[in-house]
């Protein structure tokens, strides 16, 4: 479950909460016109559904906002050092690079993909002057977890990653390790190498750091970007990365 589907769901019912609690008092207040019994009450509900749209909407707002405070503050004190750990995340663009992008990204997650044409023009555009982190984080199940070994696998074939990571998130269907497989030809990887060394134990770790480096920074949904400095969990498009 996304982060921005809980929030949803949760601000939806917090609202309808705080709802029917302020039509209640105005029933007792004698401010319905229809007395204090349970059928005023439901029949004022109905006839103005937009109150409880309003107030979840409000709630959800908030509940937002402080979520992303939360995210701010938590990446604000493990410092941008933190996620350009070369053990934990795919590292490229120069060292002393001004501009930091940082990404947490499922190969199944809808809002990678549909964020992917910005992050690979971007990419594009600024790999000389941008400093990148690539992080591994398979929330999807066991298909993205087993697509995310063969791409941490991809890394110890130099020069390979980057165009495997961007072909397998320019896929429409299902990555299922069958796909992974087939992708991987495509874009021309060692595959008996590739599977071998998706064997290495080191794999399993990267994969459990980036799950701890995630829950440090209250990112429980993909994609999570973090831009010179600035945390954004949701999908990215041109205008946004822009501001």
């Amino acid at each position: 479950m996304t982060s921005q589907w809980k929030t949803a769901v949760l601000g939806g019912l917090g609202g309808a909460v705080l709802a029917v609690i302020l039509v209640i008092g105005l029933a007792r207040g004698g401010l319905l016109g229809g007395g204090t019994s349970q059928t005023a009450i439901h029949d004022y509900l109905m006839a103005h559904p937009e109150i409880l749209v309003a107030m979840s909407n409000k709630l959800q707002m908030q509940q937002q906002d402080s979520d992303d405070a939360a995210r701010q503050a938590a990446v604000d004190k493990l410092g941008l050092k933190t996620f350009f750990d070369p053990k934990l995340a795919f590292i490229t663009g120069p060292k002393d690079a001004k501009t930091t992008f940082v990404e947490f990204f499922d190969y199944n997650c809808p809002y990678c993909r549909a964020s992917n044409a910005t992050v690979e023009a971007y990419y594009n555009k600024h790999k000389n002057d941008t400093r990148f982190a690539f992080i591994e984080f398979p929330i999807k199940g066991p298909n993205s977890t087993a697509a995310t070994r063969l791409a941490l696998a991809a890394r110890m074939q130099p020069g390979k990653y980057l165009a495997y990571h961007f072909a397998l998130m320019n896929e429409q269907a299902l990555v299922t390790p069958e796909l992974a497989v087939q992708v991987a030809k495509k874009v021309g990887l060692d595959l008996a190498q590739l599977q071998k060394d998706e064997q290495d134990p080191s794999i399993s770790t990267t994969i459990a750091a980036a799950h701890a480096l995630a829950s440090a920074s209250n990112i429980d949904g993909t994609p999570a970007f973090i831009v010179d400095g600035q945390m954004r969990e949701g999908a990215l498009d041109d205008a946004t990365l822009k501001d």
